[in-house]
């Protein structure tokens, strides 16, 4: 097969850049050269044009907002004309020129409820005196109208805004935010204000202005003035969909006044927060600012491009204090340039096939014979047995030799193909038959290996357990007789004293004390050696003071050490157990993790409920250390018989606590992590479920790492 694909890939290849891409390319070729010229016609006129119309937009709206501007001052000198040709203000004001002040505090009180009504930031009745005396008031008088009225724009620092009304200059601080694409704020807040102010003259008896009204609002953050132009200029309808519409208002490069967002949620369409404090961008502020000059471009504004116009504000002295702004987001229109360009695009496509469908159509006679060859080539690729066969040409036409030549290749080919296929499966099998012996043979090896293996382990251990319970028989009956002759002896000994044993009381009470002791060992070394013989008793017993006694027991032993004991005890419910062995069980536990910690640290002995689907059905007891952990591949070994890594431990411990607590039906399970602790959790049920005896269970344990001794 690879030599087909050699030779009829050239061929064809060859066929396919001579007969029907030729075809095709010649025929569509005016009409792509067409189309593309459309295309790049169009989005010239789509640039050219409609970027003008932009701009002309965005300097209409300019124009709007500066006009808006001036008539929201304008609208301030009418406001203080109708409240100074209000009744209550000519009453009052009267009553105040005659020396009532009663009635001028009256006359104050009402231009504070006008001033919050009117929603201005300040209005005050200054005297033609107290006016004369103010720097900024000084610089309107000489601009009165001839109704005694002027307007214009005032920027004031802090503590003379505090002169005007103690609330203004915390109303005008703002703190500033780096801006890309402009200068490093020099310091962290705006304190200057930003005030459109307007000044009313009121005559006198002498028919001289002897009073002014005084009243403005203060533009910092107070961000009506542009929503206003905003909704004038940019309402529904005059923007693409996702368009912003943004007004602003400068004091000197600094927005004090703005809806240009803080950011923009395009996927859910929405608008957070509003970027006062921020900056604008150095070329637009040298340009505008700087030069006075009128801006009329594309600008960085705050994190995105807009199709801006920005022109200078003036004082009322005429110098430069800010930027009035306009624009709106330029994204939504080069979406729409693309999307244009796109759809121009899907359009050529169109054309490009429905033409090509239209030559392919027309040259079909033409392409048939190739169209038969390239059938033929497909299916043999997919592993079908074809033949090109007669393609209805002339005997020396290029075509027919070719695929005459193609089919005596196939054939032979195929012939080749299916001995190569033949041996292929006779080595096969030979190659499966030998593995699959060879693997049962491996299998059935590996059986004998691991039965071999615990077969020696279980005789080792039976030998060692054997020699072991033969000991501990004859140590306990050799031990039995004497503490029977001590014991009696005791007896006899407190009956011959009669009063007198009261002196040597408590010594005869704790040598019999301990001959019990002894005589424990002995019924545990027996039950040992023979523990179908001695089941001992099992009681319901709470958990808590079985705790307590085993802390007073390993009391002595631990205060040598600098070991704690912490105990969490909240179990709440009794269980099922022998209490001298799960006595012994927690002993060893305790030590065992001293001696993991080398007699330095803590140890948490916990109690709880053992639940299941919400119903206590015993306790959990678990004690965890700090010491130096079981690593992984030890934690599976450690319950079994002998298996130790102390040099002086014996390796039967934790062995004979798992046949105590899995005599009660219980478990222990264990979790360790090296370097950091380990916890042993006893599961105890609340109604012991015997399981068959361990040849080890009833033993009492000592303070070593899994050493069998008595522990008292």
């Amino acid at each position: 097969m690879p030599l087909f694909q050699r030779l009829f890939g050239v061929t064809w290849r060859q066929m396919q850049a001579k007969v029907r891409y030729k075809i095709l390319i010649l025929t569509l070729l005016p009409i792509l050269l067409t189309l593309v010229s459309l295309v790049f016609i169009t989005i010239y006129w789509n640039i050219s044009y409609t970027g003008k119309q932009l701009f002309m937009k965005v300097k209409a709206d300019l124009t709007v907002a500066v006009n808006t501007l001036s008539s929201v001052q304008q609208n301030q000198e009418r406001l203080l004309d109708r409240i100074k040709n209000s009744y209550e203000f000519q009453t009052y004001m009267r009553a105040a020129v005659a020396g009532d002040q009663q009635q001028l505090v009256e006359l104050k009180r009402f231009l504070v409820e006008q001033k919050k009504a009117h929603q201005l930031d300040f209005l005050q009745l200054v005297s033609i005196d107290s006016a004369s005396q103010d720097p900024d008031l000084r610089q309107m008088l000489p601009l009165l109208n001839d109704s005694g009225a002027h307007s214009g724009l005032m920027v004031l620092p802090a503590a003379r805004l505090a002169r005007i009304d103690a609330n203004l200059p915390l109303k005008a601080r703002l703190p500033l935010i780096a801006t890309p694409r402009a200068h490093t704020p020099s310091h962290a807040e705006e304190t200057r204000g930003l005030l459109s102010r307007s000044v009313l003259a009121i005559n006198g008896s002498s028919g001289t202005p002897a009073w002014f009204l005084d009243g403005g609002t203060l533009i910092n953050g107070d961000n009506r003035i542009v929503d206003h132009i905003r909704d004038l200029v940019y309402d529904k309808g005059t923007l693409p969909e996702r368009s912003v519409g943004t007004v602003t208002i400068f004091l000197d490069n600094i927005r004090v006044s703005t809806n240009v967002p803080l950011k923009i949620d395009t996927l859910n369409q929405r608008i957070e927060g509003r970027a006062l404090g921020t900056l604008v961008s150095e070329e637009v502020r040298s340009q505008v600012l700087a030069k006075g000059e009128l801006w009329l471009d594309r600008a960085f504004v705050y994190n995105d491009w807009f199709i801006s116009a920005y022109a200078p504000l003036e004082d009322v002295r005429g110098q430069r204090i800010g930027m009035i702004y306009t624009g709106f987001s330029e994204a939504p229109f080069i979406h729409n340039y693309l999307l244009n360009i796109i759809e121009l695009g899907t359009i050529l496509m169109l054309v490009l096939l429905v033409s090509g469908m239209l030559v392919y159509r027309g040259a079909y006679s033409l392409l048939q014979p190739i169209e038969r060859i390239h059938h033929v080539v497909n299916a043999v690729q997919s592993g079908r047995n074809l033949r090109i066969g007669e393609l209805g040409l002339e005997s020396d036409n290029e075509l027919s030799n070719l695929a005459e030549q193609f089919d005596n290749m196939l054939d032979l080919l195929q012939r080749r193909n299916a001995q190569i296929q033949a041996a292929a499966e006779q080595l096969e099998m030979k190659v499966e038959e030998r593995t699959r012996s060879l693997q049962e043979k491996t299998e059935e090896l590996e059986r004998n290996v691991k039965l071999l293996n615990e077969t020696r382990h279980q005789l080792v251990t039976n030998e060692k357990l054997t020699a072991l319970g033969e000991l501990t028989a004859g140590i306990a009956h050799e031990i039995n007789n004497p503490t029977a002759v001590i014991l009696g002896n005791m007896e006899l000994m407190r009956y011959e004293l009669g009063d007198n044993a009261t002196v040597v009381q408590e010594e005869i009470d704790l040598v019999i004390q301990q001959v019990g002791r002894i005589s424990t060992i002995i019924r545990s070394l027996l039950q040992y050696s023979r523990p179908g013989e001695f089941n001992a008793p099992l009681e319901l017993q709470q958990t808590g003071p079985i705790i307590d006694e085993m802390q007073l027991l390993v009391r002595h032993s631990l205060g040598k050490q600098q070991v704690v004991l912490l105990p969490e005890l909240h179990a709440s419910c009794a269980v099922e157990v022998n209490r001298p062995q799960l006595l012994q069980v927690l002993i060893n536990m305790v030590m065992n993790a001293a001696h993991a910690m080398d007699g330095k640290g803590r140890i948490w002995i916990r109690s709880r409920d053992w639940l299941q689907d919400d119903e206590i059905i015993g306790v959990k007891i678990e004690i965890e250390d700090e010491g130096c952990g079981i690593p992984e591949e030890q934690v599976g070994r450690i319950f079994d018989p002998f298996y130790t890594t102390r040099k002086d431990g014996t390796g039967l411990g934790l062995s004979l606590s798992y046949g105590l607590i899995k005599r009660l039906g219980g478990t222990i399970d264990v979790s360790s992590e090296v370097n950091k602790g380990t916890t042993f959790t006893i599961s105890l049920r609340l109604k012991a479920q015997e399981s068959q005896s361990l040849p080890f269970e009833g033993l009492l344990f000592d303070n070593s790492d899994n050493d069998p001794v008595d522990s008292h």
